[in-house]
């Protein structure tokens, strides 16, 4: 699993434009086996639609990285889940706070049979329920054709924390002086 995966991110930065190289430099560029250590399960996921319309649209899920794919849950009748149906195109990111993202581009697929029991006794471990405990709930498993990570070094991460600490203190000494 680990190396299908390291072979997507690399042909994911292969095709990268400059601008996303010159963020993701290679020390930043997270491999297939810390991505699968550090990805939380569930993560909130926000995943961008497209309506009829043309119109875009994101919204939150919890998804779930498991054997190199986002899996996420819907109300099986959702502006998310009938526009995903029409028009399975579909991007995702995972950004928890400055310094760290993982962003994807590609299919969402319906679950069904094993796939979709799997998810199924994967919710119930995680939330003490299967999701068809809570109406009608359909499974999606993201295809990704193109998917990166990137979190900023140790020593980058230690200058942007010092540096919003001096803010903020900077900050509360100004509201001290105007009080």
């Amino acid at each position: 699993m680990s190396d299908e995966l390291q072979d997507l991110l690399d042909r994911s930065f292969d095709t990268a434009s400059e601008h996303l190289l010159s963020i993701m430099t290679p020390e930043r560029r997270l491999s297939a086996d810390r991505l699968l250590r550090e990805l939380p399960c569930p993560a909130v996921l926000n995943i961008a639609t497209v309506t009829a319309a043309g119109e875009p649209r994101v919204s939150a899920v919890d998804g779930h990285f498991l054997d190199g794919h986002w899996y996420f849950t819907t109300a099986a009748e959702s502006p998310k889940a009938r526009q995903l149906r029409a028009r399975p195109a579909v991007s995702a990111s995972y950004t928890p706070r400055d310094g760290f993202g993982v962003f994807c581009h590609g299919t969402a697929v319906p679950l069904e049979g094993a796939e979709q029991r799997m998810l199924s006794e994967h919710f119930a471990e995680v939330y003490g329920v299967p999701p068809e405990s809570l109406g009608d709930i359909t499974g999606f498993r993201i295809d990704a054709h193109w998917l990166v990570g990137f979190a900023m070094t140790d020593a980058e991460m230690i200058e942007i924390e010092q540096a919003a600490a001096e803010r903020t203190a900077r900050r509360n000494a100004e509201r001290q002086q105007q009080a």
